[in-house]
């Protein structure tokens, strides 16, 4: 099985890996890009994930994890040793998986590369609670934009079930009525121009929604973002959709 954790341009998250069977007999493999270091994985249930540092982490976008379980190591070695062994594959010759590496011997490497990726997160307590510290920190970001979501009525959430709304990657859709008459193409231009007053002002970058995602809007709250910050974001859009919409009167 493979699937994505959360998704980013859809704003929503697998709620948990109850679905997935304790004594499955193949691998789940997940991409876990936006959801590691922000939301609670069932890591028992996950035999392959990937990640990089870019998002929660805010590191660079160039690193590449990959996290094997021993159900997909064991997997590995014997797939290495069964085309290392067939005759008719002389390419594999020498490709067996080295067990010493797969198994840890260079833990502490990784654990050194984890623990100054949080770093910037180190008011939040000893290096092992702070996975936990940057969840919250998540959570935190979406609950400012739900209880904004819950007072204003021209905007709401994408995803209609709070159980797989995403913590990180929160996806909006403009709900004002006026703005719903409108046909398809004008409802982008017309939530392309908050992003772009927006952007103008400096207030923030890349907010609409992903370009084959339904017309909206879309906000990292990811821990590297301040709730301050998200806090002051909520006013600058009530701002931004006043103004397009003003000039949406002015027009008709």
């Amino acid at each position: 099985m493979v699937f994505t954790w959360n998704g980013t341009t859809s704003g929503v998250r697998v709620p948990n890996a109850d679905w997935i069977a304790a004594d499955r007999s193949g691998l789940t493999i997940c991409d876990a890009t936006s959801a590691c270091f922000a939301q609670a994985l069932d890591w028992p249930k996950l035999d392959v994930v990937t990640f990089s540092w870019q998002k929660a982490l805010g590191g660079e976008a160039a690193h590449g994890m990959l996290i094997l379980s021993p159900r997909a190591v064991e997997r590995l070695e014997s797939l290495h040793a069964a085309l290392a062994a067939a005759e008719d594959l002389p390419a594999h010759q020498g490709r067996q998986a080295q067990p010493g590496h797969l198994r840890g011997r260079d833990h502490q490497h990784a654990l050194d590369a984890v623990r100054r990726g949080l770093s910037r997160h180190a008011r939040l307590g000893e290096v092992d609670r702070r996975v936990e510290g940057a969840a919250a920190r998540a959570d935190a970001n979406a609950k400012v934009i739900a209880d904004w979501v819950a007072g204003t009525p021209w905007i709401d959430f994408l995803a209609g079930d709070p159980a797989i709304r995403s913590n990180t990657s929160v996806c909006l859709k403009i709900v004002d009525p006026a703005v719903g008459k409108l046909s398809a193409e004008a409802q982008v231009a017309f939530v392309k121009g908050i992003a772009a007053a927006l952007e103008k002002e400096g207030v923030a970058y890349d907010i609409d929604a992903y370009r084959d995602a339904p017309s909206g809007l879309r906000i990292w709250c990811g821990s590297t973002v301040e709730r301050a910050d998200v806090e002051a974001l909520t006013r600058w859009l009530d701002w931004a959709f006043a103004k397009s919409k003003d000039a949406l009167r002015q027009a008709a």
